[in-house]
């Protein structure tokens, strides 16, 4: 497959049109934070504010991972994707021309709706990769597209350098970040006009009912409220956080209405949950055994990607700013080896999801890697000036590498849980991935770098434990064709048998 991969026909025509996408909603996405101290400077804003836009660029990711899944299992992933990189361009230009910390807080909220894309991919790939394959297919795609993060890292400063003559001698951010939404919005055009949803002869599967996810079982529906109420409390912390008395953006008065909105909003996805679920929930509807899964698994996923992709996100916000301090490096310098972290993602997460595919056990490999992920960052707690720069940086790329490939590993399962609600279980799973970063990040504005590290430890060996118990091995993982599709070709393409060949030749005869 591997070799396979550079023929740009196919599913890898798609594989990689898809990537790319992802990578520029990635660039857009993370197109702040290589400019953070810059802007500090020429909008005159405090530390603490710039730390709260950190977490700002992740809060609504969370509900919006959650909509744009239900979206995309409704309208299929190219009209989706296409859509959300043409609106790119909005939240980009916003941040270009904000002239204060009350537009950039505007302008970094509408940001993490566009970093929901991730979970667009998701489903788009599982389409035209059979499960055999999954793994390696959604590492490729969520590796090579997480990489926008170390691009926007590098290429944006030095975008930004070169067209200063612009602005007059000084760092052209705005512009550069302006044309990020430009770019973005024009691939959308190309993306909708280069792919198609689903393979020749296969048909899309939608869900049966929009509005919530449909769960199998009473359990796994009240399972998934408490998942619910999960993402309305991390989106509850970030208005705390915003009304903390350096940030200046929310009084008390605005933090009971945002307290106040989230607890409808709760209610509301409750009545709508309800309704999707009533009949098998009141017990008038049985599903068949083919037709289940438990949602505790999904629930499993969603803890899997918040001690990953949640560290992940924290890691690479914190990293510039810890190198600096801890070893009094240069900010370029310091920002350059924080930029390894994001970097690592083109090799680390396509081999979770390759190493998913070739153990024999998705579940295993999961349990492994989050062990992995634990160790690394409770070693990552004792680093401090004493230590050599390369050993500091040795094992921040032991953990960046566990929390990726941990990353490739969880999305090796999300696709097969139940095929036509991808979309919603990718988005809930992604969604605490944010909801990871948004808490971790809200602990390391109160704490140190140290105590950030250990609580990313010893969350990811909790993890680790519960999937070792409790996590089950989706049915079908190593299949040629997902459950009840592919028939048919299997059929077209089977080889001839001796036996087969006799009959025929008799029936000639």
């Amino acid at each position: 497959m591997l070799l396979e991969m550079w023929s740009l026909k196919g599913r890898f025509k798609i594989l990689h049109f898809t990537w790319f996408a992802f990578f520029l909603t990635f660039v857009c996405w993370f197109n702040f934070a290589p400019f953070a101290t810059t802007i500090e400077r020429d909008l005159h804003l405090e530390d603490a504010q710039i730390k709260t836009l950190l977490i700002c660029n992740l809060a609504l990711t969370i509900p919006a991972r959650i909509i744009i899944g239900m979206l995309l299992d409704k309208f299929g992933p190219r009209i989706t994707y296409s859509v959300l990189l043409m609106f790119a361009v909005v939240p980009c230009l916003a941040t270009a021309m904000s002239q204060n910390f009350s537009q950039l807080v505007i302008s970094r909220l509408l940001m993490g709706i566009v970093g929901a894309g991730f979970v667009v991919g998701i489903r788009m790939v599982s389409e035209w990769f059979p499960p055999k394959d999954i793994g390696i297919g959604e590492g490729i795609y969520g590796g090579w597209g997480n990489f926008g993060a170390f691009g926007a890292e590098f290429a944006l400063p030095t975008l930004a350098a070169s067209t200063a003559f612009l602005a007059g001698g000084a760092s052209n951010w705005r512009l550069t970040i302006a044309l990020t939404g430009v770019v973005a919005a024009i691939y959308g055009w190309i993306y909708y006009n280069n792919v198609e949803d689903t393979p020749p002869g296969v048909a899309y599967r939608k869900p049966k009912k929009s509005g919530a996810i449909e769960v199998t079982s009473s359990r796994s529906y009240y399972a998934m409220l408490i998942s619910n109420l999960g993402l309305i409390l991390a989106l509850a912390l970030l208005a705390w956080r915003l009304a903390q008395p350096k940030i200046h953006f929310l009084n008390n008065d605005g933090l009971l209405i945002v307290w106040f909105l989230l607890g409808w909003l709760f209610v509301y996805q409750t009545i709508k949950a309800w309704h999707v679920n009533k009949e098998v929930v009141e017990g008038h509807k049985t599903y068949s055994p083919s037709e289940r899964y438990e949602f505790r698994q999904v629930a499993l996923l969603e803890l899997c990607y918040v001690v990953t992709f949640g560290s992940e996100l924290a890691s690479v916000s914190m990293l510039p700013g810890f190198f600096e301090k801890t070893f009094s490096l240069e900010h370029v310098a310091a920002g350059m080896i924080a930029a390894t972290y994001p970097f690592l993602n083109l090799v680390s997460r396509p081999s979770g999801g390759l190493i998913s595919d070739k153990l024999g056990s998705r579940k295993w490999t999961m349990t492994i890697i989050t062990c992995g992920v634990g160790v690394g960052y409770l070693m990552a707690q004792f680093i401090n000036a004493s230590w050599s720069i390369p050993m500091a940086i040795a094992v921040t790329m032991f953990c960046a590498y566990f929390a990726q490939a941990g990353c490739g590993a969880t999305y090796a399962i999300v696709p097969l849980i139940k095929k036509e609600i991808t979309g919603q279980v990718s988005g809930n799973v992604g969604a605490y991935g944010n909801f990871g970063g948004v808490v971790f990040l809200t602990i390391f504005s109160f704490t140190n770098a140290p105590t950030l590290f250990a609580t990313m430890g010893v969350s990811a060996l909790v993890c680790a434990s519960l999937c070792a118990f409790f996590l089950k091995e989706p049915k079908g993982s190593f299949a040629a064709h997902y459950e009840g599709e592919g028939e048919e070709v299997q059929q077209e393409t089977k080889r001839p048998t001796l036996p087969s060949m006799l009959a025929y030749e008799q029936e000639k005869d």
